[in-house]
């Protein structure tokens, strides 16, 4: 009798094992599973640091399984994070995004592109026939034609930049919303527009091939806070552990693309090993030897450590807003959350 009894305690006491053992697995199991992020995006080199944080496993360091979603523009970036199809979004700090901010809906969390004197950026171009017409610099822009995306994207407040360091008025402009980046390009190069601003592995290829004519560099005439990484402020309030974690991954993507991309005496192997990575992203549609001249031309300065030009993006917001743009009443506080980066 006594021998049974210690064979069932023996058996209570192992079954009991198994089962702590069984549940602390399913419960290390959910905590190990990475967090299930969605990111909006353009197939532009400027949003190489989050594919660059991707293909380096950063994303994967902070327990953030990504997936990237991509779109022709930017102010649907912007929408697709409000409506929670996207947890972060790449873009411009576009007058669609403000007024989403000023919902309630999105908050800016961190830097990405800002325009940098002396480092190739957006260029402006002009058509062949406008050239060919007389529109050979940018202080000629006035009376003319350029394409946009929408009415209050970046290439809208690019503009206005421009005519104002030009000595006009941007309603001496005549700005052609096209919708997606592509038009704008098609329409360029057709003269059917006279002139639009573009990033560099776009515009840089355009200027080479003969299909348009340059005119100068956005820097001279604007160097500013283009781009900004922005989520749900949802997000920021309820799940603030895994924004952090994607800023910080996302950071280390810039660090390397500032420190290959634009150095002058990279390495080759690896600026070859990083272009080519961005390559599954960018003009992934034509063979590596093809695409990999205008990923490299493209490199633009990217905001160091995720930083935010906080001063800057308070004046765009201004300028939205006395263009009639967006509300108002929306103040910097309710379009940034200055507390995952360095702000200045």
């Amino acid at each position: 009798m006594k021998r049974f009894l210690e064979i069932s305690a023996l058996l209570r006491r192992a079954t009991l094992a198994v089962t702590v053992a069984a549940a602390t697995i399913v419960s290390t199991s959910y905590a190990l599973a990475d967090d299930k992020v969605v990111v909006g995006a353009l197939r532009f080199t400027s949003h190489s640091a989050g594919f660059i944080a991707y293909e380096k496993g950063y994303f994967k360091d902070e327990g953030l399984d990504v997936e990237f979603k991509f779109f022709q523009a930017a102010q649907p970036i912007a929408v697709a994070v409000a409506a929670g199809d996207a947890d972060f979004g790449i873009a411009g700090l576009t007058g669609g995004l403000m007024n989403l901010a000023e919902k309630g809906s999105v908050k800016v969390v961190a830097g990405v592109l800002h325009e940098k004197k002396g480092i190739d950026g957006m260029m402006i171009l002009a058509s062949n026939d406008a050239y060919e017409n007389g529109l050979d610099s940018v202080e000629k822009l006035k009376g003319h034609s350029v394409a946009m995306t929408q009415v209050g994207s970046t290439f809208h407040y690019m503009s206005a930049r421009i005519a104002e360091k030009s000595g006009f008025s941007i309603d001496e402009l005549k700005l052609v919303p096209l919708q997606k980046v592509g038009s704008m390009i098609g329409a360029l190069k057709s003269g059917q527009v006279d002139s639009m601003i573009m990033v560099p592995h776009i515009a840089k290829p355009l200027v080479e091939n003969g299909d348009a004519k340059m005119l100068g560099w956005l820097y001279d005439y604007a160097e500013y806070q283009i781009s900004a990484l922005f989520t749900s402020t949802k997000n920021t309030e309820e799940r603030r552990d895994m924004v952090e974690r994607f800023v910080k991954a996302y950071a280390r993507g810039i660090a390397d693309f500032n420190r290959v991309m634009l150095a002058e005496d990279a390495d080759p192997q690896e600026l070859e090993d990083m272009t080519k990575m961005i390559h599954k992203y960018v003009y992934q549609d034509r063979p590596y030897e093809k695409a990999a001249p205008s990923i490299q031309n493209g490199a633009m300065n990217l905001n160091d450590n995720a930083s935010l030009d906080l001063t800057d993006a308070e004046k765009q917001m201004k300028w939205f807003q006395d263009a009639g743009l967006v509300s108002p009443s929306l103040t910097i506080e309710m379009l940034v959350d200055p507390s995952f980066v360095e702000t200045y």
